[in-house]
């Protein structure tokens, strides 16, 4: 008892005896994001170039889908520490949401920026999956005229295919897919399924089935499959 009373005494002065910096992490691990975000922005003016307060602040932003103020903040973390793979990875995929939610002039101007954030992050970090899959993505969704290109979209499913065999057949299944040739997406979705047999695997192919080949009963069965394998 004596032990919880004095918890009860000293709690309010640990409390406000933290910093703008703790309070505001606390806050964000929390999911309180409006006050992490009052109290990081307080902690960002007596220490502007502090990493972790842009790097919560910019992932605050992009919670609340407000990419065109994220970008800033994982912009000058790419100044900061330019040998960082994941923050140009936050910033190309700040950037890209603020193109795709913009007018195309504006997208336009903004895609050799967030096609050159991607490509950095892959040549500070080789490995890196997810701007492989971000590449992808933007080389099927670009017209041609405009640096689309289904070949080179080809190119990083490959890599993916080197580097994770489940991810290299999600993707060669959803360059098929976007390019609406079904029959070549359901065999590299099975594929995945094969190596990989996640949830995931099955949902893209039971989607596959659902949404673009008129197959619910199919993707019923596969999802059977699925639970069946997966029973508690």
């Amino acid at each position: 008892m004596r032990f919880i009373a004095f918890l009860i005494t000293i709690l309010p002065v640990l409390v406000l005896g933290q910093t703008a910096f703790e309070k505001g992490e606390r806050c964000y691990r929390l999911n309180q994001f409006s006050e992490a975000k009052a109290q990081l922005e307080l902690s960002l003016k007596q220490n502007p170039n502090d990493l972790k307060t842009l790097e919560y602040l910019g992932d605050i932003q992009c919670h609340y889908k407000k990419w065109e103020t994220a970008v800033p903040y994982y912009q000058k973390l790419t100044q900061l520490k330019p040998a960082q793979a994941e923050y140009f990875y936050k910033f190309g995929g700040a950037l890209g949401m603020q193109a795709k939610e913009s007018n195309k002039f504006k997208a336009l101007s903004l895609i050799g920026e967030v096609k050159a954030a991607f490509e950095k992050t892959i040549s500070l970090d080789a490995k890196h999956l997810g701007a492989r899959w971000a590449l992808l993505e933007i080389y099927i969704q670009l017209p041609g005229i405009v640096g689309g290109s289904e070949k080179k979209a080809v190119s990083y499913a490959n890599e993916l295919l080197r580097l994770s065999p489940v991810d290299g057949y999600l993707a060669k299944g959803h360059i098929e897919e976007y390019f609406k040739r079904y029959t070549m997406a359901e065999k590299y979705y099975k594929k995945a399924i094969e190596i990989g047999d996640s949830l995931t695997t099955y949902q893209k192919l039971a989607d596959l089935y659902r949404k673009k080949m008129n197959q619910p009963e199919k993707a019923r069965l596969l999802m059977s499959v699925y639970n069946e394998k997966n029973k508690s």
